[in-house]
């Protein structure tokens, strides 16, 4: 907890009552593993928070495919100067995120209930970030989309990361982008440190964006400060 403590700093307390709602209401509704709760922390909030430093100061953020909000709702909660959407498909998924947001008072996280693909003509986000949702061929042509030419897609990927970005390559190409690269946060924090694939937006995405026709999304919701 001392390492938490100096990630988490001040917000340490709302840090502490997500623990706590993803060690229960996250593994009674099959968004946590039973396996995972004793180590929350390491494999999951540190290494989740670590990220922020790689986020730019007052960003716009888009977390695809958030599931029980990894690493959304921790980047929400250690920078308050994030504005973080959570966007997920699932209805159950969202309902455990919304109740979520509401437990913890984060006013600056929104819910969205869709696919990145279907709200792609909507976004132009700052950051886009993703953990264990899909390889990166497959998340890039997600996520690129929904970002402003020279937005960010930082990917927490494990031990295939070099592999993926690899194998992503002719995407990324068709894409345009501006620069592909690895990235280790957390050294000293946590072990191993966390592995980011950081793919940089180009024009490529947003005119490939706009010749799709947007389907409405299912629903959302908003919360306000």
């Amino acid at each position: 907890m001392g390492i938490a403590r100096e990630v988490f700093g001040d917000a340490l307390p709302v840090a502490e009552r997500y623990a706590a709602f993803l060690a229960e209401a996250g593994v009674e509704r099959g968004l946590i593993g039973p396996r995972e709760v004793d180590r929350l922390w390491e494999r999951h909030l540190i290494n989740c928070a670590v990220v922020s430093g790689a986020v730019p100061a007052d960003a716009q953020v888009v977390d695809v495919g958030s599931g029980a909000g990894l690493p959304g709702v921790v980047l929400a909660i250690v920078r308050p100067d994030l504005r973080v959407t959570l966007l997920e498909p699932l209805l159950r998924r969202t309902t455990f995120l919304n109740e979520c947001v509401d437990m913890l008072d984060l006013p600056n996280v929104e819910v969205r209930r869709a696919r990145a693909e279907d709200v792609a003509d909507e976004f132009s986000m700052d950051v886009a970030t993703a953990r264990a949702v899909a390889p990166l061929e497959r998340l890039v042509t997600w996520a690129l989309p929904l970002l402003r030419p020279g937005g960010e897609l930082l990917a927490l990927k494990g031990e295939r990361a070099a592999a993926e970005l690899d194998e992503a390559k002719p995407v990324l190409e068709r894409f345009g982008v501006r620069a592909a690269e690895l990235l280790q946060v957390g050294h000293g924090m946590v072990d191993p440190p966390t592995t980011l694939v950081r793919v940089v937006a180009g024009r490529g995405a947003v005119v490939g964006r706009r010749q799709r026709a947007p389907r409405r999304a299912k629903g959302s919701r908003k919360r306000s400060s």
